[in-house]
């Protein structure tokens, strides 16, 4: 297919919008993105996170009036990386994907941009802040430091500063659609692919309504998971420190039975035995923790489970020349 010779009415595009309580947002969002991708064969696909306010009402308001709005519900909430995996896996027909947050902080008239890279060659458009993250500092600190670290235990480079606002190819959808991973991690599974990729800056907006739905322990579990997803170098890590603490230790040891053999003084001071007693206690926490992070992680893929369930889906066709019905099903094959 040559992209460059299609005109934006025959590209066949995919919004998707992973929603988790943005009764607020939503029908917002609907309004002013529709605005921006009219030009092509285009439709929606929200995915209701287990939303508990009035989200899924809105969205099925807005498929009986658009027959381009579809909308999956999630039977509950499961985090927004598997959300957005459910809306890959049922846009696999769509020529090119673009995926959005329901709060408009991600600017939608960059969408003609992101299609004309596409358009261009590229597989996979990214996104970049154009500036600094707006958010508290400690927030923008341990940004920083988790994307660092990944990037430095991972062979697999992560996009610093890349919110999930990005197009992607049908090739690249088609290939997601073969992961079968219970908690997957976008972020380093779409650069893992390889594909041809390239990335533009956008000025990230601010919320009109509501609050982030990422609390900082949310932001932690879900850095967990990318650390532990495409990496095992914290297992290194913890046997090379293992390693290291013995031989000190056995160096301490000798030093002390010198001491003791050699000469008339004492190994003394309670304080430095006990700080260093903690000290290794604490490490060997730390390792066992690390350790457990990945037996828990074999633990959960051991059990098969899908990474979403259906509730129920509306979905749509994306031919506007003939008036298409939005078609109410309970059923569909889900993630495993």
């Amino acid at each position: 297919m040559n992209r460059k010779a299609l005109h934006p009415e025959n590209i066949r595009l995919t919004v998707i919008v992973a929603c988790y309580n943005e009764e607020l947002m939503v029908e917002m969002f609907y309004r002013t993105v529709v605005r921006y991708v009219k030009k092509y064969d285009y439709r929606f696909i929200f995915i209701d996170d287990g939303s508990k306010d009035e989200t899924l009402s809105i969205l099925q308001k807005l498929s009986n009036e658009d027959p381009l709005v579809a909308y999956i519900s999630l039977s509950r909430n499961f985090g927004q990386p598997n959300a957005l995996k459910a809306g890959y896996d049922f846009a696999t027909d769509a020529d090119c994907v673009i995926s959005m947050d329901a709060d408009l902080q991600h600017p939608p008239d960059k969408i003609d941009l992101l299609v004309a890279k596409w358009q261009d060659g590229f597989d996979i458009v990214n996104t970049v802040r154009a500036v600094q993250m707006d958010g508290a500092l400690n927030r923008r600190i341990f940004a920083k430091l988790f994307y660092r670290f990944v990037n430095i235990i991972s062979t697999t480079q992560i996009l610093a500063d890349g919110p999930d606002y990005r197009l992607v190819d049908r090739k690249v959808v088609s290939a997601l659609a073969e992961f079968k991973e219970s908690t997957p991690y976008l972020k380093e599974i779409i650069p893992w692919m390889g594909f041809n990729c390239t990335a533009v800056p956008v000025n990230i907006e601010s919320r009109s309504y509501g609050e982030s739905k990422y609390s900082f322990l949310k932001l932690i579990s879900l850095s967990l998971r990318g650390i532990t997803s495409f990496s095992v170098s914290p297992l290194r890590l913890s046997s090379f420190v293992g390693v290291g603490l013995s031989f000190m230790s056995f160096l301490y040891g000798i030093y002390a039975i010198y001491v003791h053999l050699f000469t008339d003084q004492t190994v003394q001071g309670w304080t430095s035995i006990i700080a260093s007693v903690l000290f290794i206690s604490g490490i060997q926490m730390l390792m066992l923790g690390i350790i457990g992070e990945y037996l828990g992680k074999t633990f959960l893929a051991s059990k098969r489970r899908p990474a979403y369930l259906v509730k129920e889906i509306r979905d749509v066709s994306f031919s506007r020349s003939v008036e298409h019905k939005p078609e109410l099903r309970t059923t569909r094959p889900v993630a495993s």
